[in-house]
């Protein structure tokens, strides 16, 4: 717990880390720090409930799992959680399966919703005696380790994490401080929708057709996750329950295929897929983990499991730094990540070729010849992955591993 202390009109609270953002970042470096006996506090801009509710992914990679369970933090997961290891591929040309977990190194999935996975970790830190203040809105964060919220009083710490997402503050003072960023927009929107009803496929689900990408991705027994690529600047609310159940009926071919198993739309959101990485993840008193640091494209499920491996990797520098005065490791830590995050980059923008090939929206748009050219490219990328067997095993590994 931090110490609190009164200096006129203002609060101050002296702690070793301030963790800006409860999102899994957060969580995993604030149960981590604890654990070392390191006092951290973790400030959040919104509420509990609506921490604890966010529905986002629901895939955790092996490694994932291993440091979670290393850690502690794996109870929910282990108890509430199946492995998963096979995705299929549908498209004009037929379907295939491809069992994943008999590949590459012969790792699987664990299906555990990132929200249930918050809770756990929120859980935990607080029976850690972690101090966590929601509704709490980060104004500035100072080069000297202090954090400025919105009803004036200060949080200071000999570090401060920055684990608040792309669009926080952690990252804007990084950028302010001249830290430049390499940014993609892949140029494709989905509709995100989450639905009450158990998943249709053994499998993930990926649909290729010349209306968009498809996507069918279990969540829970009882709830499934759909994506339906759509145009950019398209408003969810123009997706009514039965325009959405045709669409993916349209682009699952279930005339072919056999029906989905249909059910209330919980939620939907327009996502954009858009990818950037920070040249650098932190400095001097300021470091970042999770979207803070990169933001990366769903479309390989890369960003919580990214997220899991960075929380580790600082947890480990600012121990060092904090017990035994060495920043070392945090001197390291970009060296460290940085590889890795590229290595996932670059398999989920070859995963977003795979998937989002030319629609009939661009056929309106676009010389004939062009489409022709980029579809043909979709499905020779769609039969080498279906006939290689190195192909598949370069698809395992990078699938399943950060």
């Amino acid at each position: 717990m931090g110490k609190r202390f009164d200096s006129g009109a203002r609060t101050e609270t002296r702690t070793g880390v301030v963790i800006v953002g409860a999102g899994p970042a957060g969580l995993v470096l604030g149960n981590l720090l604890l654990d070392r006996g390191i006092d951290c506090v973790i400030l959040e801009r919104r509420g509990r409930e609506a921490v604890e509710g966010r529905a986002r992914a629901g895939f955790l990679a092996a490694h994932s799992v291993r440091v979670l369970t290393r850690h502690g933090l794996a109870d929910g997961l282990s108890a509430r959680g199946w492995t998963h290891q096979t995705c299929l591929f549908r498209s004009e040309r037929g379907e295939f399966t491809l069992d994943y977990g008999a590949l590459g190194r012969g790792e699987v999935h664990t299906v555990y919703p990132q929200q249930e996975l918050v809770r756990d970790l929120l859980a935990e830190y607080l029976r850690r005696g972690g101090d966590v203040r929601f509704d709490t809105e980060v104004e500035e964060i100072t080069e000297d380790g202090r954090v400025r919220v919105a009803d004036g009083a200060e949080v200071a710490g000999r570090f401060v994490a920055g684990c608040d997402g792309h669009r926080g503050v952690a990252r804007a003072t990084m950028a302010a401080h001249g830290t430049r960023t390499a940014r993609w927009d892949h140029g494709v929107s989905w509709l995100a929708v989450l639905v009450e009803a158990p998943p249709s496929l053994e499998a993930v689900g990926y649909a290729l057709h010349e209306r968009g990408f498809a996507g069918h991705m279990a969540r829970t027994a009882t709830v499934t996750r759909y994506y339906l690529q759509c145009p950019r600047g398209t408003d969810p609310a123009d997706w009514s329950a039965d325009r959405i159940w045709t669409e993916l009926a349209n682009r699952f071919r279930t005339d072919e295929f056999g029906v989905l198993k249909d059910g209330p739309v919980l939620e939907k959101a327009v996502v954009d897929l858009r990818s950037d990485v920070l040249d650098s993840p932190g400095a001097g008193r300021l470091w970042l983990a999770g979207d803070a640091a990169g933001l990366i494209s769903p479309s390989a499920a890369k960003g919580a499991n990214l997220a899991v491996l960075q929380a580790e990797r600082l947890a480990r520098a600012l121990v060092s730094a904090l017990t035994r005065d060495d920043e070392s490791d945090l001197a390291r830590y970009a060296a460290d990540c940085l590889p890795r995050v590229w290595r996932a980059h670059e398999f989920s923008h070859w995963m977003s070729g795979l998937l989002h090939g030319p629609t009939a929206e661009d056929t309106e748009h676009t010389v004939d010849a062009r489409v022709r050219y980029g579809r043909a490219l979709q499905y020779a990328r769609l039969d080498s992955l279906r006939t290689s067997r190195a192909h598949q095993d370069f698809f395992a590994e990078n699938y399943t591993g950060i």
